[in-house]
């Protein structure tokens, strides 16, 4: 497969600079035999009881920072996102991966300064601008003074230049829980407890899982072919009780709904040739393409993804390339709005 494949033309007004007000007002296109136009408020009504929600609690902490490197040679001003936090021996040192712009104005050794964090020494420069940095500090303290400083890594496709205070609270789902990623589970942004009340009310379950979204989700797919493409790895956590929970609603007959990609990644991850969920804590990296077999998931509840992306070979794995083109044309056509702040889609599993 090629990642032209995966292209369609997408008109620029057709991307949401903000959320939907209230949220659970966004539009909904179910796919399933066919397309139907709906709300997300009427999503209990498309679920059915017993259906089980599988939605990913990870917390966006507010990873972009302003800072300035000095060095010898002078200095520079760089931007950094923080995108995935490493295993480190010492209690007084944290270790990050961290996107650099311009990354070019670094080399090992520099140190970058940013208001109201502890210093950053590069460690290491890695490819498309990635850097290994320490903070002089242990992590609950670097987690800390990001909360105060630090601003939420809103996508490059949010046209502003930096996070306006509403984003703290936008930007995050309303049960957000574990701290640690550095992009929305954006399915999730949907959910209002109004909107929780009622699937429960509809006799829908829950469980959470924890998948650390990284920066990296944002990254384009720069290889000519699919296979080519190396996704970023990151940490997630199923428990032992969700995955009972899961296996539970399974064997009473109900439908599996992975709240997003990031739940149904983490899902994948972690279940056996039969589709039955085990417990997991670590790291993944998998890359659900067509021709992937899904087997944990029954539904994807997802927004509209960007044009050859690896989200959008994702959705095309779940329910089928030729049905989500149509989909997506359909949605282009009707004024849905696309990507993080954008409206959703109910998905059935092609079969």
């Amino acid at each position: 497969m090629r990642v032209d494949d995966f292209d369609f033309p997408l008109p620029k007004d057709r991307i949401a600079q903000s959320p939907a007000r209230p949220r659970d007002s966004a539009r909904l296109l179910h796919v399933g035999d066919g397309l139907a136009d709906r709300k997300l408020g009427d999503l209990p009504a498309l679920l059915r009881p017993g259906d089980l929600l599988v939605m990913n609690d990870t917390k966006v902490i507010p990873a972009r920072l302003r800072g300035v490197r000095t060095a010898a040679r002078g200095e520079a001003v760089i931007e950094l996102t923080l995108h995935r936090q490493l295993p480190c021996s010492s209690g007084s040192e944290t270790r990050w991966l961290a996107f650099a712009r311009p990354g070019k104005r670094l080399k090992p050794g520099d140190t970058v300064r940013c208001p109201g964090l502890p210093d950053a020494t590069v460690l290491e420069k890695r490819e498309a601008g990635e850097i290994l940095i320490s903070f002089e500090a242990g992590a609950a303290d670097v987690l800390n003074a990001l909360d105060a400083a630090g601003e939420m890594p809103l996508p490059p496709y949010i046209a502003r230049s930096a996070a306006c205070r509403d984003d703290r609270e936008d930007y995050q789902t309303v049960y957000a829980r574990e701290r640690g990623a550095v992009a929305a589970p954006t399915a999730g942004l949907h959910f209002t407890d109004r909107l929780l009340e009622a699937l429960a009310g509809r006799g829908v379950g829950y469980a959470f899982v924890t998948l650390h979204v990284g920066a990296g989700t944002f990254l384009p797919v720069r290889a000519e072919r699919v296979a080519d493409h190396r996704m970023h790895a990151e940490t997630g956590v199923v428990t032992a009780e969700a995955a009972q929970r899961i296996e539970d609603a399974r064997t009473a007959g109900g439908r599996i709904v992975a709240v997003g990609t990031t739940s149904l990644r983490l899902l994948e991850s972690c279940c056996d040739d039969r589709g039955r969920v085990r417990p997991f804590a670590g790291e993944t990296d998998i890359f659900i393409v067509p021709g992937s077999p899904i087997r944990s998931a029954d539904l994807l509840l997802t927004n509209f993804h960007l044009p050859r992306s690896t989200l959008f070979m994702l959705v095309c794995a779940f329910a089928g390339t030729e049905r989500m083109k149509a989909a997506y044309a359909h949605a282009v056509e009707s004024g849905y709005r696309f990507y993080s702040y954008g409206d959703a889609c109910l998905l059935e599993r092609a079969t």
